[in-house]
C-alpha cells in the first residue's frame, strides 16, 4: 500500500512513510497550541509576576528556542552516526512523555520544563527526517517531495487545534494531554514499522550540484574543511525565522483574541487551523512548481505578500475575519516553506545533509520561539497591534535577504 501511495504521489516510499509519521506527531503536538495558554492562565506562577501574555510567550518560546538550538547538534550526530531512525524514535518518546507529564504540572516552572523537553525532542527528529527525505530524492523532484511531506505534517497540525478546543471545552485539560501523548506514541510505532533508511546516498556529480552564493559563507559551503553555512543557507534560515514567527505569534495572544472577538477556544482553534487548510490545498502544487521554475522566486513572492497580511491581524474585528486572514496567510507561507526546504536540500553536500539542512530547520524553530515571545512582550507593554507591524517589516527584510544572497538551484538539464 505504501508503494501504491508513493507511485500516486510520484515520490519515494520513504517520503510517504516519514510524512505519515510526522502527521501523527504534528497532531499530537499541535493539541497544545490551543490549551497551553489557557492552562498557564489557570495555574499559579508565584515566582514570576509577569503578564499572562508574557508567561505564555515564555513557555511557547522556550520550546522554539530549544528546538532551534538543538538541531545543529542533532544534525551533526545523525550525520556522524548514521542512526537517523533511532534519533527520530528517541525524540518521539521524549515528546510523548513530556506531553503526558503536563497532567502532573501544577506550577508554571514545571510547565516550562516540560515544554523545554518537548522542544529538545523535536530537535532530535527534524534534521534526521529532512536528511532522510533529501537522500531519497533528487533535485528534479525534491520540491514535490517537500510539498508532500509538508502537506502531511500540516494535516496533523490542522486537526490538532480544533480537536484540542473540543476536548478542552467538553472534557478538560487532562484528556487533551492523554490524547496528545497517544498520537505521539502512534507516530513512534509508524516510524519503527515503516521507515527503512537507505544505506547510502548516490553521489551527485560536482558539475550538476547546485552552488551557493552570498559572500564569504559560500566559499566554504562545499568545502569539507568547514561546517559554516553559506550565504544562501543563512538567507533561507532568516526566511524560515520570519515564516515561523508570523504563523506562531498569535498563539501567545489567544486570550486577547478571544476577549476581543467574544469567542471560545473552539473559535480560536478553528481560526488557527484555517492557515493549515489553505496550505494543504496549495503546498504540493507549489512544491512541484518550484521544481519547474526554481525555488527563489516563490520564496521572495511569499515573503512580500506575507508582510501586509501580518499587519492586518492587529485589526481583525470578528472570528470570520480572523479565519479568512489565516486562510490567505497560509498560501503565502506555503510559497516559502516547501521551496525553502527543497533549496536547502539542493545545496546540502552528500553525507552532511543533517548538519546543513538543520540550519534552515533551526530557523523555523527560532521563529516558533521568537514569534510568541515578541507578540507577548510587545502586546503586553506597547499595544496589541505593535508586534504585527514589527513582523510585517521584518518580512520585507527577509525577502530582500533572499533576493540578495540566495543562489537558486541549477536548472535541470543545464
Amino acid at each position: 500500500m505504501l508503494r501504491r501511495i508513493s507511485r500516486w504521489l510520484n515520490t519515494a516510499p520513504e517520503v510517504v512513510a516519514l510524512s505519515f509519521a510526522r502527521m501523527a506527531d504534528a497532531l499530537g503536538n499541535s493539541l497544545l497550541i490551543i490549551v497551553l495558554p489557557l492552562y498557564i492562565a489557570r495555574e499559579p506562577s508565584p515566582w514570576l509576576h509577569l503578564p499572562t501574555e508574557l508567561l505564555v510567550g515564555l513557555a511557547v518560546s522556550l520550546y522554539g528556542f530549544l528546538l532551534a538550538l538543538g538541531q545543529p547538534f542533532a544534525g551533526r550526530i545523525s550525520d556522524r552516526s548514521g542512526k537517523r531512525k533511532q534519533l527520530i524514535l528517541v525524540g518521539l518518546a521524549v515528546m510523548a512523555l513530556a506531553t503526558v507529564g503536563l497532567i502532573f504540572a501544577h506550577r508554571f516552572v514545571a510547565i516550562l520544563m516540560l515544554r523545554g523537553a518537548q522542544g529538545l525532542g523535536v530537535a532530535l527528529i527534524v534534521p534526521s527526517v529532512m536528511a532522510l527525505i533529501t537522500t531519497a530524492t533528487e533535485i528534479r523532484d525534491r520540491g514535490n517531495a517537500m510539498g508532500i511531506y509538508t502537506t502531511f505534517r500540516m494535516t496533523g497540525f490542522a486537526m490538532g487545534p480544533v480537536l484540542a478546543g473540543v476536548l478542552q471545552v467538553h472534557f478538560g485539560f487532562n484528556v487533551v494531554f492523554i490524547v496528545g501523548g497517544s498520537f505521539l506514541a502512534l507516530a513512534f510505532v509508524l516510524v519503527h514499522l515503516t521507515v527503512h533508511p537507505p544505506a547510502t546516498r548516490p553521489a551527485i556529480p560536482a558539475s550538476s550540484r547546485p552552488t551557493s552564493g552570498g559572500g564569504s559563507g559560500s566559499a566554504g559551503s562545499h568545502d569539507g574543511s568547514t561546517s559554516r553555512p553559506s550565504g544562501s543557507i543563512l538567507a533561507l534560515m532568516f526566511a524560515t525565522v520570519v515564516l515561523a514567527s508570523s504563523l506562531s505569534m498569535i498563539s501567545a495572544l489567544e486570550n486577547e483574541f478571544n476577549a476581543r472577538l467574544s469567542q471560545t477556544a473552539i473559535g480560536f482553534g478553528i481560526a488557527f487551523s484555517s492557515l493549515t487548510v489553505s496550505r494543504l490545498v496549495v503546498q504540493i502544487p507549489i512544491g512541484r512548481w518550484s521544481d519547474r521554475i526554481g525555488r527563489k522566486k516563490l520564496i521572495i513572492g511569499g515573503l512580500l505578500t506575507l508582510s501586509p497580511l501580518t499587519v492586518l491581524f492587529g485589526y481583525v474585528a470578528s472570528t470570520a475575519q480572523l479565519v479568512a486572514l489565516r486562510l490567505v496567510q497560509g498560501v503565502s507561507i506555503a510559497a516559502v516553506a516547501a521551496p525553502a526546504f527543497a533549496l536547502a536540500g539542493d545545496l546540502a553536500r552528500p553525507g552532511r545533509e543533517g548538519q546543513e539542512i538543520s540550519w534552515v530547520t533551526m530557523g523555523f524553530g527560532l521563529g516558533l520561539g521568537a514569534g510568541p515571545l515578541l507578540a507577548g512582550g510587545l502586546a503586553g507593554y506597547l499595544g496589541f497591534a505593535v508586534p504585527f507591524y514589527v513582523t510585517g517589516l521584518v518580512s520585507l527584510l527577509a525577502a530582500w535577504a533572499v533576493w540578495r544572497f540566495t543562489t537558486d538551484s541549477i536548472p535541470i538539464g543545464a
